[in-house]
């Protein structure tokens, strides 16, 4: 059995909150960015994923118009910060729907470091930061797509390993559905099979 859900007849809010907690877990871009007048401004937005490789593309998605689509918008520039566990209350902090003109980075008491590409500040504990030049931007219903070209990523030594940052000590933050969020408590490993090895279903072997 099923339940069915029809979203031309249910509200927009509801509709949402199915989605939100059927499409699971959410990687977080902690996107900062600057307005016109050298406003520093940071928040969370839980639709993200990466769009090129090459060239290099993420995208995440506005809800609404914010004041991160505005700057973004007005400046063609923006930084991913990668969302870690220990950092989930200011993260948190940051989606508080503070007024405009004012900086998350002050209100929450989040320390910055420069960007070498562009002008938007980094979160400076942060483990990784991936600078973005707007490379386009796509309105679908109340919600507008930025796609971001990579133009240069730092990474933190501290969970590099072997050359590749590492997953234990990224420690990322997820989005679920309602309140909820997630942190990795167990990775599984498997090789994508190649046609010439493949030997059937793996409930057949």
């Amino acid at each position: 059995m099923r339940t069915d859900f029809d979203p031309a007849v249910m509200s927009r809010n509801d509709f949402y909150r199915l989605l939100t907690a059927t499409v699971v877990p959410r990687p977080i871009a902690w996107v900062s960015t600057m307005s016109e007048d050298g406003t520093a401004n940071l928040a969370p937005h839980s639709f993200f994923t990466v769009a090129s490789v090459a060239p290099p593309v993420v995208q995440f998605s506005s809800v609404g118009r914010k004041d991160t689509l505005h700057n973004v918008e007005a400046t063609g520039q923006f930084v991913v910060n990668f969302a870690p566990e220990g950092l989930f209350e200011q993260i948190n902090d940051t989606g508080t729907d503070f007024p405009h003109g004012v900086s998350e980075f002050e209100a929450a008491g989040i320390a910055t470091e420069p960007s070498l590409r562009v002008k938007p500040p980094r979160v400076a504990a942060s483990p990784v930061a991936l600078e973005c030049e707007v490379h386009s931007t796509l309105r679908i219903g109340d919600c507008t797509v930025v796609f971001g070209r990579v133009v240069h990523a730092a990474v933190s030594q501290d969970v590099v390993v072997d050359g590749h940052p590492e997953i234990s000590r990224l420690k990322p933050l997820s989005r679920l559905g309602k309140d909820e969020w997630a942190t990795v408590s167990g990775v599984r490993e498997i090789s994508r099979i190649r046609h010439a090895d493949w030997r059937g279903p793996a409930g057949d072997q």
